[in-house]
């Protein structure tokens, strides 16, 4: 019994280590900033998009 509970420790200490909040959340921020740049760049083709469009017309 004492090995097994030895050993849920050990696997405890290493996710708190890997999976620190500083890392979670900076990779939520990189996500985040991924996700805005790409509905910049597609708010901008559609305006272009539109722009032409109009200016076909």
């Amino acid at each position: 019994m004492k090995k097994t509970t030895a050993s849920i420790v050990a696997i405890l200490i290493m996710l708190t280590v890997y999976l620190s909040s500083c890392s979670v959340i900076g990779g939520i921020f990189k996500l985040g900033m991924g996700f805005g740049i790409f509905l910049v760049l597609l708010v901008i083709a559609l305006i272009v998009f539109f722009l032409i469009r109009i200016g076909k017309k």
